[in-house]
């Protein structure tokens, strides 16, 4: 859908001649935003699972079972790749995080060195075949690496309080995505970098609340009641401007946005200073404490 191209001294026709209105800050679709690790060198290892294809239909009758059981291998050890560098970065991202419960990484490299020893089987003999899959899993984890195998940041914390957080920063982080993926369906970029940034705001209160989890009653109506009023307004926005582009709902819809991001980051800010107001009270009952030492 071709879209109107516009700046900052670009004319508007939805503004009246000689009207001095003041023109909204500049987004950009990625501001604070990390691309994906998971690009194209996973891309690489579904293509070059598929290669197996050749030798598969090409080599004769011995060669198609092989063939065919090294492809799903090398198919079903991408996908894991994929899969556990999201998962990774997700890890990096957050301040207080679990440990993945499944290792993708490490049981994808163990598919890789199986599929690559069965396509050898193919055209090799005696222990040539079992050489090139245990050289083949220990390149794909000196490539991508292992799996986080510990916890971090949960030193000192109690294991009951960092799962309920762990819990419902997973549901946010759902919710933030549904709201993505709807405004997508609006076929507008300015909006979709607009709901970009007040994830952006939303996901510095999950940062917040992880880093201390005592915090969590006081955002809960944050991360479940609020993110999903704005993902349901989000979904009717969306329907609704797709169909007829209503300027006055799509002005609705921003200064509800805006609302929204004010509101977090107001939240955020309280949380932060009730955390250093607790510090404090930490800190000058251990120096009263320290001088009655003396």
């Amino acid at each position: 859908m071709a879209q109107r191209f516009g700046g900052k001294y670009s004319p508007d026709p939805a503004r009246k001649d000689g009207a001095d209105t003041p023109a909204p800050p500049a987004t950009q679709p990625f501001d604070a935003r990390r691309p994906r690790r998971a690009g194209a060198r996973t891309n690489f290892l579904f293509i070059a699972a598929l290669s197996m294809l050749a030798p598969a239909f090409l080599g004769g009758e011995a060669a198609l079972l092989p063939g065919l059981g090294a492809t799903a291998l090398l198919l079903s050890a991408a996908w894991l790749t994929r899969e556990g560098m999201r998962a990774h970065q997700d890890y990096d991202d957050r301040r207080i995080a679990r440990r993945p419960a499944i290792p993708r990484k490490i049981f994808a490299a163990v598919l890789t060195g199986a599929g690559l020893a069965l396509a050898a089987t193919i055209g090799m003999e005696g222990l040539i075949p079992a050489g090139v899959g245990l050289a083949g899993a220990v390149l794909h984890l000196v490539a991508f690496g292992p799996d986080p195998l510990r916890d971090k940041g949960a030193a000192g914390m109690d294991d009951f309080q960092t799962d309920r957080v762990a819990r419902a920063v997973d549901e946010a982080e759902k919710v933030l995505v549904e709201m993505r993926d709807a405004i997508q369906r609006a076929g507008d970029r300015a909006l979709e970098a607009r709901v970009d940034r007040f994830a952006d705001t939303a996901r510095a209160l999950f940062r917040t609340v992880e880093g201390d989890p005592r915090d969590l009653t006081a955002a809960r109506k944050y991360l479940s009641v609020y993110l999903q009023g704005a993902r349901d307004a989000t979904v009717k926005f969306a329907d609704l401007y797709r169909q007829n582009r209503d300027a006055k709902a799509r002005g609705d819809y921003e200064a509800l946005l805006a609302d929204l991001e004010t509101t977090f980051a107001t939240r955020t800010q309280n949380l932060l200073g009730g955390s250093r107001t607790d510090l404090d009270v930490e800190i000058s009952v251990l120096r009263e404490r320290l001088q009655q030492e003396r």
